[in-house]
């Protein structure tokens, strides 16, 4: 068995307010990573920090790029347990992907349309949580995800473990207590 990582983030840049404006949700953005350190994180999201129209897929990582750039992103990570052959398809279908990134946009239709609870899927295009499920369906891990998927679903993934709660720029080696860090939050945000 191995894991992987489920990662919901909230960064708050404009299109992130826009989006939470109209799902309500706590977070805006979700993310996946073949490790516990998230040195593998992947999505469909920003290419350029100061670009939000320039979109793709994207290697995310903690102290570069986007999350750099918006230091205050608030973050839960959580961890699923896999087969070995699940992980190895889902790291298989993200290399693919990586190879010909080119040929994938960003489905800001889709995304934007799921405000309004409305699907709109085009060919070789996600917006970051269809990319997500996309993964788990293709590498055949049950979830009970919505068809119109937005990242708050995945908190409801079936043996789905919270490991983290709070800034991703904190994170390290999923190491941090959840109580804990909810204090220190909670400290804060108090100040």
């Amino acid at each position: 068995m191995k894991k992987i990582y489920i990662i919901l983030t909230y960064t708050g840049t404009n299109l992130s307010k826009i989006i939470k404006y109209y799902t309500k949700d706590e977070f805006s953005h979700v993310s996946i990573a073949l490790d516990q350190k998230l040195n593998q994180m992947y999505s469909f999201g920003r290419l350029k920090p100061y670009n939000p129209f320039i979109a793709g897929f994207v290697h995310e990582r903690i102290n570069k790029g986007t999350y750099k750039r918006f230091y205050n992103t608030i973050a839960k990570v959580y961890s699923l347990e896999v087969n070995d052959e699940q992980y190895e398809k889902i790291k298989d279908t993200i290399e693919y992907i990586k190879q010909i990134r080119r040929t994938y946009k960003f489905n800001i239709l889709g995304l934007l349309a799921v405000g309004f609870r409305i699907k709109i899927r085009m060919k070789y295009s996600f917006y970051c949580a269809e990319f997500v499920k996309y993964l788990l369906e293709e590498s055949k891990i049950e979830n009970n995800l919505p068809e119109l998927v937005r990242p708050e679903n995945f908190k409801e993934l079936e043996n789905i473990k919270l490991e983290y709660d709070g800034y991703l720029r904190t994170y390290k080696n999923n190491k941090i207590n959840v109580e804990k860090n909810e204090k220190i939050m909670y400290d804060m945000k108090q100040r």
